[in-house]
């Protein structure tokens, strides 16, 4: 029963889960009731913090389908565990075997299986009518809702599934025109609004009230209550006043920076969130309604002037020129087109496919982007069906990842957990002994049960957490002073664990802008000489030229140019003019022309007067646009001369894509040759191509043509030569990178061979080393996919190519030279990820260069880099890496623009020199935190060791020693010694990753024995003193008159606690001194953070501590005395008392020492040789340098071949 209904959500998803269905138990529920009365609430909340437990306790097992609640727990790595309650609301809908909750069916007429609408029969309106109502009978929706997304249970899938939008339905781009434009009714509307809900994303602010609940009901806050209780019972109300005091200010700045967060983004999505719009109803009448009510299928009028879009719409007819940074981060604005619409039937029109909005985005609208203004046709409205609305759409999926992040996995955060065990552990052994302890002395039960748990609160520090997030803190105000902002904290430590960065090359490692160096045109199938430019009279009408004037998708924005960059420069470069035609002037170009370029009169030759008048008409219009596409490389117009019948396709694009469109014989014989010497210079090359259309094809017909029939049989015109220069800062940085072991990738949307001549250009690979190039091929005619190897610079001799494996035992030696490295293209990539998964890891492991790469494979090749064990960091300018930026360990973006959102970390420094700043930041926030969590734990065993050797005589330290250690001494060392600031530069050392590292281990257990040995040492050679005799008021060994006797009826309340006495006053003074020691031997600087000296705060705290310390030792002032509870002792055993500190410092300085310098190489050199190294790319890198196949040979191919067992791939060479 229990495998049988685990159904799974999201299949295949990011946000992939497993939901079982559970029914409220009401017997189960009183019993659990009962559980929480006796508990005193305890128990409730255990089951807030474990939601299994909690459905398991008040539930029992049913179907999903009669589920009232839900448990589902996430398939990732973390397992997590979630519940929802599954509601259910009544609608009138069409009885239907398929589906009785079709969202786009509508209370008008029943939905065919593929939730289309069926036409209506025959027959009089009046029968219909009966018809079709007949089947009306009220339907039950069961849904749920989770991380504000609804999941509505499907019959037919026996499944919960979501509603995104119109691509449920599989809707083909030709259905889209001719059953969704004409707009819904208000019934239809209404209809799917209960499916699809307001279309709106909420980002609700909490209030602080509910904050507060979610915040102090942290078990860490739950602990310090309960601690809080027990010193109120205990009477040491001073420290539960400080505690309470330091909750309040941890939790106040906690809900001040959460709630803030909120309203920030909550004012970021608000912008747009409530407009007005205008929407066709199926009447053909045009209604304005709030945009919260649209719903998909509605259709939208896109205002002329221009507005925000209020949800996702696909464009079906005009034009728009939209602003997308919000969700791109380019802040050049992009031309959106309407959908192309198929008429079925006719030869050369474009394939009817189904509608998608990665594959259809360049006649997408997107939520949250900014339409700046819309171009139409004379009396024709710009129209947009709505396809998705709410957190459905792309800025409401981006909003969703930020309010609900994965968690971040990161060593040491687990480790802290286990340390924090170890530590509870401790306290359980000395909760029992001080129990067994009382019981044998027959101390009173209240005492017993409060002394007992009281060891519990000491040994495990509630000060731990603000103690932790100290050095974080102090870090990013660090990097914000570098300009380097922050929004995820907790991503900092993680940052100094990166041994890998991967950079996008334009606008990143490269100038963002490309300037024109040349251009080589190409008559009768040769090349001509490389000119400077295309600004001349002799060239004003060539087809280079138009080409050049005519192929962008350049628009004029309040009169100022605007667009691509790449297109600015070309267009730029010809000189000539653009102008979008008035409504009157296109009545030239029959109504239907909105761009025309025409050349400035002094290009044009000087002709007759008479004529003068028509050559000043020398002007073209561009009739259709088809965008540029990443995935094809290449853009297409369609222009018209001016007074010419024949229409002309200008084409331009990556030159492999645009020569395959060409006929042979127009294009150069040298033509490889001409391209690659370009490319390995480092020049950005870009082709044109030029087609006369047929006659036949007119402007109606020209509108719904495919590309594919005009991409064809096509003039080879060219190329274009543009250099994109380095940024200056770049080589520098790489340098820096790797002299610290920090591998460095290149993954850009750019040609391949001008990828690998940046990559060499900035150092990322060096001259002497080989690039090899993997050309994948997917499995075509039967044949098995494979990959062809090449060397991209044809090196002469091909030495012994070795491969390099990290040295795991010596990670600060010099490593071997890497000698070659890998490149490929997106494509390869695809397929190598789908056919060669067993390689790709191999791959990876070299490659430096992935050029041609869509965003998502950007993210893919993240993931992979993280499936090898490497700690990845990703530089972008947030165009196009949003989701690499937000996947990587350290995502560190370069735009300003609200795409940052995505990205943890923002550089206002446009360079990648943020990169080594925010290495060197988080290996010292690293290393900080390391510090911190050691002192912490010392700070508790120290005090754990002194109260447990305390209670052996039935004593304890005094409330004012508690204090006056814990808030004197531990915070104020704790809050200064997080403040070291980061070495000056990158080392090749890397910080340990965990807590539970030998190294680390073996100096907090030195120190714990030294401590406790030290603290021993005094308690039993204070009892063997010659003066030593029990402690009362009336003692006096230190010969001063006895003026104590004044103050004995004060003193009775002391004496229940037997507080003091010789061994309290020893171990007081002992302790204080080993808190300050241990503080100052885990104070590392070099090589993360600057030496401590440098860290004045800590300094001069540690130096008042013990000037003050040392100062009541050895003059002892009567006041301070009493309010410490310490007792005066002989001035021997003073002397004796400060020898045993110095002993004690002197062993703890030259045993942390040692360990710094040996330990870590001998632990490193027993644990290397019997185990093979931890991260996977080191163990992989060990493999590959012992097999002889490995790197592949030039020119040999590896196929794909099934193996019959399980259907995996292995790999076999065959030399060609």
């Amino acid at each position: 029963m229990e495998k049988e209904d685990l159904k799974v959500l999201n299949k295949g998803e990011e946000e992939e889960m497993e939901l079982q269905g559970y029914r409220l138990c009401r017997w189960r529920l009183a019993l659990v009731g009962l559980g929480v009365l006796c508990t005193g609430g305890f128990l409730l909340l255990l089951l807030y913090w474990m939601p299994e437990w909690c459905v398991k306790s008040t539930c029992t097992r049913t179907t999903a389908r009669d589920a009232e609640v839900v448990l589902m727990r996430s398939t990732d790595e973390f397992r997590r565990w979630f519940l929802a309650r599954v509601l259910e609301t009544q609608t009138t809908s069409p009885s239907s075997p398929s589906s009785p909750s079709c969202p786009f069916s509508s209370p008008a007429s029943p939905p065919l299986a593929n939730g289309h609408t069926s036409h209506p029969s025959d027959g009089s309106p009046a029968q219909e009518l009966i018809r079709r109502y007949a089947d009306y009978q009220p339907t039950q929706i069961r849904y749920f809702t989770f991380h504000s997304t609804k999941y509505y249970w499907n019959d037919e899938m026996q499944n919960f599934e979501v509603l995104n939008g119109m691509e449920d339905l599989q809707v083909s781009c030709s259905t889209l025109h001719s059953e969704h434009s004409a707009g819904l009714t208000r019934n239809q509307q209404e209809y799917r609004r209960l499916f699809f809900g307001v279309n709106e994303i909420a980002v609700k602010v909490p209030s602080v009230f509910k904050l507060l609940i979610k915040e102090v009901l942290n078990p860490f806050y739950i602990f310090q209550l309960f601690s809080v209780i027990l010193w109120s019972a205990d009477e040491y109300y001073y420290y539960a006043v400080a505690i309470v005091f330091m909750s309040v200010i941890s939790i106040a700045t906690s809900l001040y920076t959460i709630k803030k967060q909120y309203i920030m983004l909550h004012d970021m999505v608000a912008a747009h969130s409530i407009v007005r719009v205008s929407v066709c109803r199926a009447n053909n009448e045009i209604e304005e309604i709030l945009s919260t009510d649209l719903v998909p299928g509605d259709v939208m009028v896109i205002p002329s002037n221009g507005t925000i879009m209020p949800c996702d719409a696909v464009l079906v007819s005009g034009t728009c020129i939209v602003n997308e940074s919000m969700l791109t981060g380019e802040s050049v604005p992009v031309t959106k087109t309407n959908l192309p619409n198929p008429v079925p039937g006719e030869r050369g029109e474009e394939t009817d496919s189904a509608y998608n909005t990665e594959e259809h985005k360049r006649h997408t609208l997107f939520c949250g982007t900014n339409v700046i203004q819309t171009r139409f046709y004379t009396g024709e409205l710009v129209k947009a069906v709505v396809v998705r609305t709410g957190f459905s759409t792309a800025k409401g999926q981006l909003v969703r990842s930020i309010l609900y992040p994965k968690p971040t996995d990161f060593k040491l955060y687990r480790d802290a957990y286990l340390f924090l065990l170890c530590l509870v552990a401790v306290a359980g052994i000395g909760f029992v002994y001080s129990i067994v302890l009382s019981v044998m002395n027959k101390v009173p039960a209240k005492t017993i049960i409060i002394e007992s748990l009281d060891i519990i609160t000491i040994t495990v520090p509630p000060a731990l957490p603000a103690a932790m997030t100290a050095g974080i803190v102090y870090a990013q105000r660090r990097l914000k002073r570098i300009g380097i902002f922050c929004i995820s904290p907790q991503r900092i430590n993680i940052c100094g664990q990166i041994n890998l960065v991967c950079f996008d090359k334009t606008g990143t490692l490269t100038e963002d802008g490309l300037d024109l160096w040349g251009v080589q045109r190409v008559e009768n199938g040769s090349f001509h000489l490389s000119e400077e430019n295309a600004y001349k009279e002799n060239l004003v009408k060539s087809q280079f030229v138009a080409c050049m004037a005519t192929c962008h998708s350049l628009t004029k924005i309040e009169g100022q140019l605007s667009g691509d960059p790449l297109d600015l420069k070309m267009f730029e470069a010809t000189g000539w003019i653009l102008e979008e035609a008035t409504e009157e002037e296109t009545s030239l170009h029959n109504r239907i022309m909105p761009t025309v370029v025409r050349p400035p009169k002094q290009l044009l030759p000087p002709e007759p007067a008479e004529l003068y008048e028509l050559s000043s008409a020398y002007e073209i219009g561009i009739v259709r646009q088809f965008p540029f596409s990443s995935a094809l490389q290449r853009m297409t117009v369609v222009a018209r001369l001016l007074g010419e019948k024949r229409m002309d396709a200008y084409t331009k694009g990556a030159p492999e894509v645009v020569v395959s469109l060409c006929k042979k014989e127009t294009v150069p014989e040298n033509f490889a040759e001409v391209l690659e010497s370009y490319t390995k210079q480092g020049f950005r090359v870009i082709a044109l191509a030029h087609r006369r259309l047929e006659s036949k094809l007119n402007w109606h017909k020209v509108q719904n043509i495919s590309r594919d029939h005009i991409e064809a049989n096509m003039e080879f015109l060219g190329l274009i030569i543009m250099q994109n220069k380095l940024k200056a800062e770049t080589p520098g940085v790489l340098q820096d990178l790797h002299g610290a072991h920090i591998r460095t990738v290149m993954v850009t949307g750019d040609n391949m061979l001008t990828a690998i001549s940046v990559a060499r250009d900035c150092g990322m690979i060096p001259p002497q080393d080989t690039v090899i190039i993997a050309d994948a091929l997917p499995p075509h005619n039967g044949q098995a996919a494979k990959i062809t190897w090449r060397y991209a610079d044809k090196p002469s001799k091909i030495s012994r190519l070795e491969v390099s494996l990290e040295d795991v035992c010596h990670v600060d030696e010099q490593k071997t030279q890497e000698l070659y490295h890998f490149a490929m293209n997106g494509k390869s990539f695809a397929v190598i990820e789908e056919h060669f998964p067993d390689m790709l890891q191999k791959l990876v492991l070299h490659g430096t260069v992935f050029a041609r790469m869509a965003p998502d494979q950007k993210t893919q090749l993240i993931e992979a880099l993280q499936g090898v064990d490497y700690f990845v960091g990703m530089c972008g300018d947030g165009a196009n890496d949003c989701g690499a930026l937000k996947r990587a360990h350290g995502g560190i973006s370069l735009s300003e623009l609200e795409a940052s959102v995505a990205s943890p970390f923002t550089s206002r420094t446009p360079n990648i020199s943020c990169v080594p700043s925010l290495i060197r930041e988080g290996r010292a926030a690293l290393i900080t935190s390391f510090c911190v969590f050691k002192f912490m734990a010392l700070y508790s065993i120290i005090q754990y060791i002194s109260v447990t050797l305390l209670y052996s005589i039935l004593s304890n330290l005094g409330d004012f020693q508690f204090l006056f250690i814990d808030i004197a001494i531990i915070l104020l060392i704790v809050f200064t010694m997080s403040l070291n600031p980061a070495w000056k530069e990158l080392v090749s050392r890397r910080p340990p990753s965990g807590l539970i590292s030998g190294p680390l281990l073996f100096s907090v257990l030195t120190q714990i024995l030294i401590c406790l040995g030290f603290q021993t040492i005094t308690f039993l050679w204070v009892r063997q003193q010659p003066w030593y005799t029990v402690w009362t008021p009336l003692t006096d060994v230190c010969n001063r008159s006895s003026h104590i006797n004044v103050s004995d009826d004060n003193d009775t309340e002391v004496d229940d606690h037997n507080i003091q006495n010789f061994e309290n006053t020893s171990l007081f003074y002992v302790s204080c001194f080993q808190y300050l020691i241990v503080a100052i031997v885990f104070s590392k600087g070099k090589p993360f953070r600057q030496p401590s000296y440098k860290n004045w705060p800590f300094v001069l705290s540690a130096i008042c501590l013990y000037i003050f310390l040392l100062f009541i030792m050895f003059h002892p002032v009567e006041g301070i005395d009493e309010f410490l509870e310490i007792v005066c002792v002989p001035f021997e055993w003073r002397v004796k008392l400060f020898l045993i500190i110095v002993v004690n410092a002197a062993v703890s300085v030259l045993v942390e020492g040692g360990i710094d310098l040996r330990a870590y190489k001998c632990l490193s050199r027993l644990c290397c040789p019997r185990k093979t190294p931890k991260a996977r790319y080191m163990h992989l890198a060990q493999e590959l340098s012992v097999d002889p196949d490995w790197p592949p040979k030039p020119t040999t191919t590896t196929e794909a071949k099934p193996r019959p067992e399980n259907g995996s791939t292995y790999q076999i060479m065959i030399n060609s």
